[in-house]
């Protein structure tokens, strides 16, 4: 059994602390629900995870098993296992699914099997046999891009999975394919999944084992799966403090992620 483990992690973004000291442990085969208000830091802590240029990390650990991930470039975390399904996946001209997710498994299976993997996962989450020719995201609609990420993560099969509001986008049917196909993965493949999101609907078919609420840069409550849904009727305003000048995030490079602050 694998965990990834985050440890007092800090992070700023142009001199403004983002992240104020998060602390966490996924194991193998677990979910947990990430869920706060706009503006919380719950992106900030998917690209700090996924290792997003511009962040400044002031403090703390991020491991996989005994492999310590801050400091090693984006495909190395990769590489040790860590996937991010990104909230604003990004087009990619003149690159195919298929050219991606073939480079991506050169070094750990065989790239024969890639297409026969890459028509069953398109099969299960009901993506159409046409986007896996098609360059990466491009011309497709929210919720097909979010199908996109899914078969990425079906194919490329990592210990750990953070998903950055992958309900965005999606209708009903589409988040219920989604949703259902990582919950199987935590089953199948013993997949562990840290999901970001702002709604419980996700949670239909992907079960938490954890909820945890996210607000002001950390981890104010810790619960059940009961959590999520009291989370629904009554918001956060109890751990909310009053919001601040807004000011203008400056100097990020341009790159596939959103916005830093949200």
């Amino acid at each position: 059994m694998s965990s990834l483990v985050i440890e007092g992690l800090r992070a700023a973004v142009d001199g403004q602390e983002i992240l104020s000291g998060v602390d966490l442990e996924v194991r193998s085969g677990e979910v947990h629900a990430v869920m706060g208000p706009n503006g919380s830091g719950k992106s900030t802590l998917s690209h700090v995870l996924a290792g997003r240029p511009g962040y400044e990390v002031l403090a703390g650990s991020v491991r996989i098993d005994d492999q310590e991930l801050l400091g090693l470039p984006t495909w190395k975390r990769a590489e040790a296992g860590l996937f991010l399904a990104m909230q604003y996946p990004t087009e990619v001209p003149g690159v195919s699914l298929r050219d991606l997710l073939t480079a991506s498994v050169r070094t750990s299976s065989n790239p024969d099997e890639v297409a026969e993997l890459m028509r069953a996962e398109a099969e299960r989450i009901g993506f159409g046999a046409r986007f896996l020719e098609r360059p990466l995201n491009v011309d497709l609609s929210g919720g097909e891009k979010k199908r996109n990420e899914t078969l990425q993560l079906g194919v490329l099969r990592p210990a750990f999975a953070v998903l950055d509001e992958l309900d965005s986008g999606l209708d009903v049917d589409a988040l219920r394919m989604v949703s259902r196909r990582v919950e199987e993965a935590t089953e199948e493949g013993g997949l562990g999944v840290l999901a970001i999101t702002h709604y419980s609907r996700l949670f239909d078919e992907l079960r938490p084992d954890v909820v945890h609420v996210f607000a002001d840069g950390r981890i104010q409550e810790t619960g059940g799966p009961n959590l999520a849904r009291e989370l629904e009727d009554t918001g956060y305003e109890r751990w909310v403090k009053a919001p601040a000048p807004a000011t203008a995030s400056k100097g990020l490079p341009d790159d596939p992620f959103a916005d830093p602050l949200a």
